[in-house]
């Protein structure tokens, strides 16, 4: 596939999503570097949906450390239990934020995020990795997001 994306504009995020992710499968078909397709992937959705920041953090011993994402410098580590990041990777789900500033001890890597959605990455059973997606707007993240978002996380076991 070239890539070059078809973005969505004028249209409801579900129907974003539903244009993306094919795009995004035909993007890592036949690529096994991980981080090639998490890079890609992180593209995408920012270009999508220019996202205040899109990007992955990695498991690697206890600690989650810095993967490819898209948007302003970011903590490069994160313990187990710590922020919204290290609270899905310990409680294995998702975990949609509408406002940072409440949740309890939230990292604030940027400013200027207001709300976050961290979806764990699996191999097996195992915890890999997260996707984390923050925005600069209240509340900006859904049930919605968290099926597409989801279905785009199930493309990397395929």
């Amino acid at each position: 596939m070239a890539e070059d994306l078809i973005i969505a504009t004028n249209v409801n995020k579900e129907a974003q999503y539903q244009s993306l992710i094919p795009q995004i499968k035909a993007l890592i078909d036949g690529e096994d570097d991980q981080i090639a397709n998490l890079a890609n992937i992180a593209a995408a959705l920012k270009e999508q949906f220019k996202w205040f920041w899109v990007g992955f953090y990695l498991v690697k011993g206890d600690e989650l450390v810095l993967g490819p994402f898209q948007g302003p410098v970011a903590c490069t580590r994160i313990n187990k239990g710590k922020g919204v990041c290290g609270a899905s990777w310990q409680q294995d789900k998702t975990l949609i934020v509408p406002d940072v500033d409440a949740f309890p001890g939230h990292i604030a890597c940027a400013s200027a995020s207001r709300s976050e959605i961290v979806l764990p990455l699996h191999k097996g059973n195992e915890v890999i990795g997260v996707l984390d997606v923050d925005s600069e707007h209240l509340a900006h993240f859904d049930d919605v997001d968290a099926r597409y978002l989801q279905q785009i996380i199930n493309l990397l076991n395929g």
